[in-house]
């Protein structure tokens, strides 16, 4: 005996294999976004984990050393890869973001900076992989590329934040290099724009870091409020997310949720980070419940209209004194400004 599929029963079918297919298609679609290999620092002598496995490449060198290091390639696909390898200037994006310098063009033009970015001439041209700028790695293989890195003999002594890109078909996989020139080190930082934006329920504190030294900053940061009343409750130390590279300005934002109703107030950050660096800066601020204070406007001014239309209205009807007393030309007799008394009565109220 055939079934009959009511219609809500054959739409929750419906979702129950379209939720199935999704999950049967998430892991392929996955799959396909991955790049199909990895590159990270190659084991060594310098392992800073467990196991041999390094999260980054450390190089350190006076000018005019050549430093060395190798790349790990591992190909997790069936079929050969080929990846190109290059070094790249690291920079911070405006918002404090990590990224590195785009490839120059094909004609050999140099390209301009992005934001923030090193000069053309920055760590990123120091790295030479030789024959290995170009690498071909068999399936399921994993390639070990050696590479150096050539400090000029006038570079400045302090932190060079580059990196190694590999690329393939588009793709891009870039691994960090700490790459410090020996040297006197300095750690400098000053905050500038200090502002306080917006009002209500999320008010932020905008401030902008610059690096003014020569190592990379891991900055703290504290915000303190004094209003007309006293101490307001601001943002006490935390470490700010950023990793502040030598010479890059950055725009941040911090949330201030104990921000008063109605105060002016006097908010100060101060930003410190380690090797002696601190700064601060200071902005003054009003917070007036705007909407409070115009519906009690609208209240002030209806009264005001109210009680002066009172007085008017009293004003007009009060009758004219001329009127009351006779007029102005005189009583009953017809003599002017002659007025006629008002009849005496006794206690009793008897009339005479």
């Amino acid at each position: 005996m055939p079934v009959l599929h009511s219609p809500r029963r054959d739409v929750r079918l419906l979702l129950v294999l379209l939720t199935a297919a999704a999950l049967h298609t998430a892991p392929a679609a996955a799959a396909a976004d991955e790049p199909g290999w990895t590159a990270e620092p190659a084991a060594g002598t310098a392992a800073a984990r467990p196991g041999g496995a390094r999260p980054y490449f450390y190089l350190e060198g006076a000018p005019a050393a050549v430093l060395e290091d190798r790349l790990a390639l591992t190909n997790t696909t069936d079929q050969e890869r080929t990846v190109t390898l290059r070094g790249a200037d690291a920079y911070n994006t405006a918002d404090g973001a990590l990224a590195v310098r785009p490839a120059a063009p094909a004609d050999g033009a140099a390209s301009p900076p992005a934001d923030g970015a090193a000069p053309a001439d920055g760590a990123g041209s120091w790295f030479s992989f030789g024959a290995g700028a170009t690498v071909k790695i068999p399936p399921r293989t994993r390639a070990v590329v050696p590479f150096t890195v050539t400090v000029p003999p006038a570079s400045s002594p302090g932190d060079h934040p580059a990196a190694v890109i590999a690329a393939e078909a588009g793709r891009e996989v870039g691994v960090r290099v700490h790459l410090r020139v020996s040297g006197p080190t300095l750690a400098a930082l000053t905050v500038e724009d200090v502002a306080v934006r917006g009002r209500g329920a999320a008010p932020v504190v905008a401030y902008t870091l610059v690096n003014r030294g020569n190592v990379a900053l891991a900055p703290e940061l504290d915000v303190r409020a004094e209003g007309v009343f006293g101490e307001v409750p601001g943002r006490g130390p935390r470490a700010v997310p950023v990793e502040l590279l030598p010479g890059q300005r950055v725009e941040l934002t911090e949330p201030w949720l104990g921000a008063p109703v109605l105060d002016r107030v006097r908010v100060t950050v101060t930003v410190t980070a380690p090797g002696g660096a601190r700064a601060a800066g200071a902005a003054s601020a009003w917070f007036v419940p705007w909407r409070a204070a115009g519906w009690t406007g609208l209240g002030l001014l209806g009264l005001g209209g109210t009680a002066l239309g009172a007085l008017f209205l009293v004003r007009g009807r009060r009758p004219r004194r001329g009127a009351a007393d006779g007029g102005a030309d005189g009583g009953p007799s017809g003599t002017p400004g002659a007025t006629t008394p008002a009849p005496e009565h006794e206690l009793t109220g008897a009339s005479r």
